[in-house]
């Protein structure tokens, strides 16, 4: 009970923090991350990719449906998003010590624990783990 208890902490924090962002730029658009992207020499419709890893999957993996699948979505647009944005920061510090980029570690290995770990028993799944 306990370990799925652990697992319903771990895919609501994860998931809700990050459909936060996903929320963020529904409402205010994707135009800067386009902006990145050209300025990569790729594509800017690419940017809309965002939705997957901002929306989508943490849509599934705060409500354990297709659990690990919206996990490695997560998962993609965090290493998008510090290829992209953050590459400088990599080995940097923040001011208080810490990995300048923690934030972003945190979602991209709570990400990778969720992929591990499935869904758990609290979840649309359930205890068969079918879709989960």
């Amino acid at each position: 009970m306990t370990d799925d208890m652990g697992k319903l902490v771990l895919r609501l924090s994860v998931g809700v923090l990050m459909l936060l962002h996903g929320i963020f730029k529904l409402q205010n658009g994707v135009g800067g991350i386009a902006g990145m992207l050209g300025s990569q020499g790729l594509p800017g419709f690419l940017a809309y990719g965002v939705y997957l890893g901002e929306v989508v999957g943490p849509v599934l993996v705060i409500i354990g449906l297709y659990t690990r699948v919206g996990a490695v979505l997560i998962i993609g647009n965090m290493l998008v998003a510090l290829a992209l944005a953050h590459s400088q920061e990599l080995f940097s510090l923040g001011s208080m010590g810490g990995w300048a980029l923690e934030l972003q570690g945190m979602f991209l290995f709570g990400a990778v624990a969720i992929a591990l770990l499935g869904a758990g028993k609290y979840s649309v799944g359930g205890v068969s783990g079918r879709y989960n």
